[in-house]
């Protein structure tokens, strides 16, 4: 996930006024373990210590959907069929990848956080691993609808990382509502983004996973894009899936990017 803190410029990301720290692990904040038979499409994304980066979600044999922010920190697999990475052969459950940012990406504050990672092989569809769909089209989710965000590790800040997955239900919040808070901080609202939380909400991702699914119903409406270092009262910001559908369309019928 992102953290962001106010009046500090990051040359590297070239956002002055703010400072945008990437964050190891994941933090969903009061959610609840993931029963092993739920959610069978969540990925971990990982370097090439095998340590955790990101999250990401398969969408077919052979593409992860993840964040595109998340190119930066070099991943080179993704971990597939558990929900505890303490327990990952590497065998079976290990696959390599090939990174397919989306081509406007630039900053998280631009918009355009998406990106496609093409296994090395296709994955077997069995009992512990299954894609999720997305979107067909552009989608329009209706504000104060409930979704659920998912990730791996700490599960208050300030806590301790756990390795099990973990999900909460959060409520979406709407656009103008949300452009308007983070107007407040001196950001325009990139477009093609859906935000979630605000009004102290209690459930949400923090210092947490990057490139994780929004999940509306049976679909994964939204990648975690970023937030404000934990504030109840700033919505949380993720990609809208449905604004790229023929892009990941185009990649898909490529197999390649």
């Amino acid at each position: 996930m992102l953290r962001i803190t106010l009046h500090v410029c990051h040359a590297s990301l070239i956002l002055c006024t703010w400072k945008i720290h990437t964050a190891h692990g994941t933090e969903i904040i009061n959610g609840k373990k993931v029963p092993d038979r739920l959610m069978l499409y969540v990925a971990s994304v990982q370097n090439n210590k095998g340590q955790h980066m990101c999250g990401g979600f398969l969408i077919s044999e052979d593409f992860v959907v993840t964040a595109a922010h998340c190119d930066k920190l070099n991943p080179i697999s993704v971990v597939l069929g558990t929900h505890n990475l303490e327990k990952v052969d590497d065998g079976t459950m290990r696959y390599n990848v090939t990174r397919c940012k989306h081509p406007d990406f630039n900053s998280v504050a631009s918009g355009n956080d998406i990106m496609l990672l093409k296994l090395s092989k296709k994955v077997q569809l069995n009992n512990k691993v299954q894609p999720i769909q997305i979107p067909k089209g552009e989608m329009k989710v209706k504000d104060k609808a409930k979704c659920r965000v998912v990730g791996w590790g700490y599960t208050r800040a300030g806590g301790k990382v756990s390795n099990v997955l973990e999900m909460a239900e959060v409520t979406l919040t709407n656009r103008k509502e949300c452009k308007t808070k983070w107007k407040s901080l001196k950001l325009d609202l990139p477009n093609n983004v859906i935000c979630a939380g605000g009004h102290n909400a209690k459930a949400g991702f923090c210092k947490g996973d990057s490139g994780g699914p929004l999940v509306c119903g049976a679909t994964a409406a939204g990648i975690v894009s970023f937030n404000r270092e934990c504030d109840p009262n700033i919505p949380n910001v993720y990609t809208d899936v449905s604004k790229y559908v023929s892009w990941i369309k185009k990649i898909r019928t490529q197999k390649q990017c």
